[in-house]
């Protein structure tokens, strides 16, 4: 139930953080000191602002390395992830050029679309091509071999690819976010490191229960989906709300968990009742 207690308070987070990051990013002249009040709040605003977003890349994690033999999924998480926050943290030294990627590069109608956007688009497009793949082969999992595709399950080297793409999407937003609520590299690199680490702590056991639970799985990949419309409506230039998508999710999360409840209970009555009638 741990997950279900953790989809509650997603949404709550989330509006306390934004209430707070544009308080943090008010500077008087000079970079924050690290050990500063106003340094230490912007620190832990934002490490727990990357660890609600990477919600997100925990779950599209969970379902790539679910595809690798069991002996390679703990190796394809940690080279992913600790690949993702070199990344971060380099695109965080070229802070300036990451800013200028949200400059337009062209028009389209009445929207501007800058390289920022691109990003966003080729992110929401894989993110829900990927998805719905996946979920195709879940329903019908004999239709690819019927179509001549290799029964050999992903490799190494690919799932961290995956992992890779999707993170490079999410690292822009993230590093300008960073941006906006410090000035500090510093307060900003320990941030990615703290939500990388948290990311590292809860990727195995969140993989391992939705193994266990393919129901669970097709809620997964119908979250990423949601996720990849939200980054379309983004690079499109459409700011959606994500709280919606969390209390959505976290509502259709509860009611997945206690319907699995609901199923083990049957489960031990109509073994009970075997036994006594034995």
């Amino acid at each position: 139930m741990a997950l279900e207690s953790l989809a509650e308070l997603i949404p709550p987070t989330l509006a306390v953080l934004e209430e707070a990051a544009p308080a943090v990013a008010e500077g008087e002249g000079g970079p924050t000191p690290f050990f500063s009040p106003k340094g230490l709040i912007a620190l832990v605003t934002l490490s727990a602002l990357e660890i609600v977003l990477g919600i997100d890349n925990i779950v599209f994690i969970a379902i790539v390395t679910g595809k690798l033999p069991e002996h390679q999924r703990a190796k394809a998480r940690s080279i992913g992830l600790l690949l993702a926050m070199g990344m971060r943290i380099a695109l965080l030294f070229a802070i300036a050029w990451v800013l200028s990627l949200s400059e337009p590069l062209f028009s389209i109608g009445a929207n501007e679309i800058s390289i920022k956007d691109l990003i966003l688009l080729l992110g929401g497009f894989f993110l829900i091509g990927k998805s719905v793949w996946e979920i195709r082969h879940l329903v019908t999992p004999h239709a690819g071999h019927a179509a001549g595709e290799s029964k050999r399950g992903m490799s190494l080297s690919t799932a961290i690819v995956q992992i890779l793409i999707l993170d490079a999407v999410f690292s822009i937003d993230s590093v300008i976010t960073a941006a906006g609520m410090t000035d500090n590299i510093l307060i900003m690199i320990t941030a990615v490191m703290i939500s990388i680490g948290v990311m590292l702590a809860f990727a195995g056991p969140v993989s391992r229960f939705v193994e266990r639970h393919p129901e669970v799985k097709v809620l997964a990949l119908a979250f990423l989906i949601l996720i990849g419309v939200l980054l379309l409506a983004e690079g499109w230039g459409e700011h959606l709300d994500r709280n919606y998508v969390y209390v959505a999710m976290g509502f259709a999360l509860t009611v997945d968990l206690l319907q699995m409840r609901q199923v083990g209970v049957s489960k031990a009555s109509a073994a009970g009742g075997a036994t006594d009638a034995e």
